[in-house]
């Protein structure tokens, strides 16, 4: 971690051989260790899910649970049971863990001997100032998942009926918030649409490797829900709980889709930079008769925020002066005023131009907000054990039990995976914005 946090941005330019061969196999070593969690983690929420069938009475199937808890000598056997189920809980960030760091180490593994321009890089820090309504949104969503979440574990296996009500609770939450979600990225698609900013298209392998994880983790789920339709549309009998998963499965599909475009493109997108221009300007104002007053700075006229009070006309151009110098100097050329029309005109544009730009930049903060805090909230049920994949039942019905467990368990951590990198790329889009 001290590893990471100080020297994940360094470029190495010497001992290159050596330091390659150390930080991949310090990759492939994360890599490995993430498998072995995720092997893990699959095996103790198989077991639970063969205890639910047992509960709920499929005898047809052919169960045998695995001893997966721990053998010690523990004269405290409570203590012993404590730490053997509450380790299961921390499985999730251990995952976490061990695939971010690989993904870091890899990104220091291409930056070796890599050669870059010397450039100034501006920092931008994460302001809550402005996303007000996104943060409003996305704590309601996370509040509400982490709920759900809770009812969920408590209801599924009980019985045949609270099983089922708990299946279409999760689907009617979770078709919900997909949709919600769908919606802000097209609205945040149609505005970059409408903007005619360039793209960066430079070399660079760490938003490379970000847009390539999005893409290949996405699969996983996408696997998932393509099984689920197909389950859906194979199955001779159709359970009501089960015609939810239909459009919860489409809707999976399709937010990923479009999530996925929006954090590429954004990612892609280069930042604005205040014209030079703006800043060489002598910025006066026509005051009441003859005096003459300063406006606010150059950013304030920028950003779009100068009042218009007390009959000021702002007035912008390469001269040193705007308007007349005194009362008494009543000889003025009518095309000196008209100049002074047509520049007061060209500034209520430029400032119309950056009220809606700025309006813009505020609408896509919020929507960079609320997916974050969304994709927060469906990272939580799969990584704490909330796996309608296992528990609806028709899938295993139609495929098989051991085939859709083997797709489940290779998918699921990709699936997982997805929803922490994405609300990564979503807080760097955020702050970037």
């Amino acid at each position: 971690v001290y590893f990471l946090w100080c020297h994940a941005k360094d470029i190495i330019q010497s001992f290159k051989t050596l330091e390659r061969f150390g930080v991949i196999h310090s990759v492939f070593t994360n890599l490995l260790l993430w498998t072995n969690g995720v092997l893990t983690e699959s095996k103790h929420q198989l077991n639970e899910h063969k205890e639910r069938l047992i509960t709920l009475g499929f005898g047809n199937i052919t169960i045998v649970l695995d001893d997966h808890a721990p053998q010690c000598n523990c004269t405290t056997t409570t203590l012993c049971s404590i730490f053997s189920q509450g380790i299961y809980y921390l499985y999730p960030f251990n995952i976490e863990y061990h695939i971010l760091a690989s993904t870091m180490l890899y990104v220091l593994w291409k930056n070796i001997g890599r050669e870059v321009e010397h450039h100034q890089q501006h920092k931008t820090p994460f302001k809550f100032h402005g996303i007000t309504i996104g943060m409003i949104f996305g704590l309601i969503v996370l509040t509400s998942t982490i709920a759900i979440v809770v009812v969920y574990l408590i209801q599924i296996g009980r019985s045949k009926i609270k099983s089922e009500l708990a299946l279409t609770m999760f689907y009617s939450h979770a078709i919900f918030v997909l949709a919600l979600m769908c919606t802000a990225g097209i609205v945040a698609l149609l505005i970059y649409r409408l903007e005619d900013r360039s793209l960066d298209n430079s070399k660079n392998p760490a938003r490379k490797l970000d847009a390539e994880l999005l893409v290949g983790t996405a699969a996983g789920s996408w696997l998932l829900s393509w099984g689920s339709i197909l389950a859906i549309i194979c199955a001779q009998a159709h359970p009501k709980y089960t015609w939810y998963n239909l459009p919860y499965s489409v809707l999976v599909i399709i937010e990923k889709y479009i999530q996925n475009l929006f954090i590429i493109e954004s990612i892609h997108r280069e930042q604005e930079k205040v014209n030079d221009d703006i800043k060489t300007l002598r910025i006066v104002t026509i005051s009441r008769g003859s005096t003459l007053s300063l406006t606010p700075s150059y950013k304030e006229v920028y950003n779009g925020r100068v009042a218009h009070d007390n009959g000021e006309v702002p007035c912008l151009f390469k001269g040193s002066t705007c308007g007349r110098e005194n009362d008494g100097d009543a000889k003025e050329e009518p095309s000196q005023d008209k100049s002074s029309v047509m520049h007061s005109a060209s500034d209520f544009s430029f400032y119309n131009r950056n009220s809606v730009t700025n309006n813009k930049r505020r609408i896509l903060k919020n929507i960079a907000a609320f997916l974050f805090l969304c994709n927060l909230s469906l990272w939580i049920p799969p990584a704490f054990g909330c796996r309608p994949e296992y528990d609806n039942g028709l899938e295993e019905i139609v495929f098989g039990f051991e085939p859709w467990i083997i797709v489940v368990n290779l998918a699921m951590p990709f699936s997982i995976f997805y929803r922490m990198h994405s609300a990564a790329s979503l807080f760097e889009v955020n702050c970037k914005t």
